[in-house]
């Protein structure tokens, strides 16, 4: 049964999901293809986790609306720590195409939240 507690719960665990698997990624990007050791452990363990977390929302929340904001979060952020931290690009195609990211990323969460 879903509840507003558990579908609170849920939608919290899926955005901490998501937030983690900035990390997750970063931390492989860092790692050199497992080459560097704690880079790769931080990665594989965070990437754990965020499954695990995801699975968890899944109970309660639509899978393909959390599996979408879950990757749109992943995606948005590492797009974002690869322009304020690695010197990726910002051109304005790209920024743009980040904003739909987001605003899709919110858009799912107004409708199914």
């Amino acid at each position: 049964m879903h509840t507003p507690s558990t579908t609170a719960l849920a939608w919290t665990l899926l955005i901490a999901a998501g937030l983690l698997e900035i990390v997750w990624a970063i931390a492989l990007k860092q790692s050199e293809g497992f080459t560097r050791l704690w880079p790769a452990t931080i990665g594989l363990t965070t990437a754990a986790i965020s499954f695990v977390m995801l699975t968890l929302a899944l109970r309660d929340l639509p899978a393909g609306t959390a599996y979408a904001i879950w990757v749109g979060i992943g995606a948005l952020g590492v797009a974002v720590v690869g322009i304020v931290a690695l010197g990726e690009s910002a051109s304005p195609a790209r920024l743009a195409c980040l904003a739909l990211i987001l605003l899709g990323v919110i858009g799912l969460k107004v409708v199914d939240g």
